[in-house]
């Protein structure tokens, strides 16, 4: 089960998209967990037929879970992370129009529609309005999507929880152990479980593509001669790979982050690093990109772009110079320490450059916790997260010393920094009994703790903007201009047919709902580097 902030934004991403019966059995799985059949028409009150065709929609849209059961058998569980995607589907169409034009545009809008499709079934909707050319052109398109892992089967482990699937391996693993379990076997029994689930994964995602005999025209022998190529599998049902939209979210957080820090060129050249391995990039979780060299950076920069205008420079030198000065600066190859590292974007190993995504994911969400606690706490807020973050582990009275701040006021700043989750407190006895008097208390900045805490103030956020989006749009006055906007003569003549005081109403509310969008963009941005980004720093801690 989910926090309550969580099921609140998933409940209203169901019922905006798929109606408030879905809705009702989405309530009843997020508070009560996994369920069979008969207790979701009990706990939602619905008819076994509506409440069969709700889950059906889900199923199909990939929300909703199959598990095995010893006591229910059959029980369905609510998808928490597919749907809080589907905030991020908008920037999916856009990212495949940019990457494979308006026909692989259309192939994933199609498929964010209808959850999951088989490439024929797609084919054939498209082409209805082109039925000679349209084809082959999507063909082509989807081929592309499916080779580039931007589309993956769907299978049945898809299907099934993967939490089932790994308290199973993780079992069996154990039973192999004899004698009482060291930590280090029960540790290396979690690895195997994990590394098992992920080879099944693997595999049962490489039934999407398949051989196919082609016969080569042109050859001179009699016996005809015939290659192999890849094709796209015609009986796989395929669905979107978020994770594959994802990275190019990640890289153009790490391309702003960049021009923010230095400068729109500097912003170039790592934005021509990441396209030069984009390709191989398949996971979130890796911790830096594969090498690439020098000049496979130059290849990915745009000709007409001047390098030399985000440098100092007395004359012009080439631009493979200006190339290798702006990698250095990047890789912070000035400041050798801890440090300079800490605030490094790239590595730079001889000849090549690899793009550090675990260093530069801990430094924004970094970024964001002290954002926050300057909001909530004030700079001594700030002062003090810093200050746990380099050196660990403190006392109150050391943060005192150290910090430079009055007693009386870090004792309070501690208590409040400790409700909001920024900070925890780790308790030290010097004896047995565990006395207070005899107890070192000890602050320390729980990253994981952090981070999960202001996901859900996050989504809480976004829950509001949603809500008070739609309680401004349903504003009786409002609503009946919108509504008289969509008649078909005043789409054509709004000018003549709507008066000035309903244009200027609609023109606060198209300036208000494009300002609540910005803001929820932002706020979504905040949540991929605490949750997304920053999920293998999660895992090692």
């Amino acid at each position: 089960m989910t926090d309550t902030s969580t099921a609140n934004l998933c409940e209203q991403i169901i019922a905006s998209e798929f109606g408030p019966l879905s809705a009702k059995v989405t309530a009843v799985l997020l508070h009560r967990g996994r369920l069979p059949l008969s207790q979701i028409i009990r706990f939602s009150g619905l008819k076994p037929r509506t409440a069969r065709a709700c889950i059906l929609v889900l199923v199909q849209h990939n929300v909703l879970w199959h598990a095995q059961s010893d006591t229910d058998g059959e029980v369905l569980e609510f998808n928490t992370d597919e749907c809080l995607m589907r905030l991020r589907y908008g920037r999916y169409v856009w990212q495949a129009e940019q990457l494979f034009g308006k026909a692989g545009a259309e192939i994933v809008q199609l498929i964010l529609d209808n959850g999951k499709l088989r490439p024929p079934d797609a084919i054939s909707r498209l082409s209805i309005y082109d039925p000679v050319k349209a084809p082959a052109i999507y063909t082509q398109a989807f081929h592309k999507l499916v080779e580039a892992s931007y589309l993956k089967p769907s299978t049945v482990l898809s299907h099934q929880s993967p939490r089932d699937k790994r308290i199973q391996y993780e079992a069996e693993e154990k039973g192999k152990i004899s004698g009482f379990p060291t930590a280090k076997e029960l540790r290396q029994a979690k690895e195997v479980a994990e590394a098992r689930l992920r080879r099944e994964e693997e595999e049962a995602e490489k039934i999407g593509m398949k051989r196919k005999a082609k016969d080569q025209p042109g050859h001179r022998s009699n016996k005809r001669k015939t290659a192999d190529e890849d094709v796209v599998d015609e009986d796989v049902y395929f669905r979107i790979n978020c994770e594959r939209f994802n990275i190019h979210i990640r890289n153009k957080i790490v391309e702003d982050a960049v021009r923010e820090r230095y400068n729109d060129s500097a912003a170039l050249v790592m934005r021509a690093t990441l396209k030069s391995t984009e390709a191989k990039q398949l996971k979130l979780a890796d911790v830096r990109s594969d090498p690439t060299s020098l000049g496979n950076i130059a290849i990915q920069l745009p000709e007409d772009e001047d390098l030399s205008l985000g440098l100092a420079v007395s004359k012009k030198p080439s631009q493979m110079a200006l190339l290798k000065d702006y990698c250095g600066i990047l890789a912070a190859a000035d400041n050798p320490t801890p440090a300079g590292k800490a605030a490094s974007f790239l590595s730079l190993n001889g000849s090549k450059v690899q793009v550090e995504f675990e260093i530069i994911s801990n430094r924004l969400r970094r970024r964001i916790i002290e954002a926050i606690a300057r909001e909530r706490h004030g700079d001594d807020g700030v002062r003090i997260i810093s200050l746990l973050l380099s050196t660990g582990k403190m006392d109150e009275k050391q943060i005192s010393k150290v910090g430079m701040m009055a007693p009386k006021d870090v004792r309070p700043l501690l208590s409040a920094m400790a409700a909001d989750s920024l900070i925890s407190l780790q308790d030290v006895p010097k004896s047995a009994d565990r006395n207070p008097a005899r107890t070192f208390f000890l602050w320390y900045v729980d990253l994981q703790k952090a981070s999960t805490v202001l996901v859900g103030n996050l989504y809480k956020m976004l829950y509001n903007i949603v809500t008070r989006r739609q309680s401004e749009q349903e504003e009786p006055l409002l609503k009946a201009v919108l509504e008289k906007r969509q008649r078909s003569d005043v789409m054509q003549d709004e000018e003549r047919l709507l008066t000035r005081n309903e244009r200027e109403l609609l023109a606060q509310w198209e300036k208000k709902r494009e300002k609540l969008t910005v803001l929820e963009m932002r706020v979504e941005e905040s949540v991929f580097i605490l949750r997304d980004m920053g999920h293998f720093s999660v895992d090692d801690e």
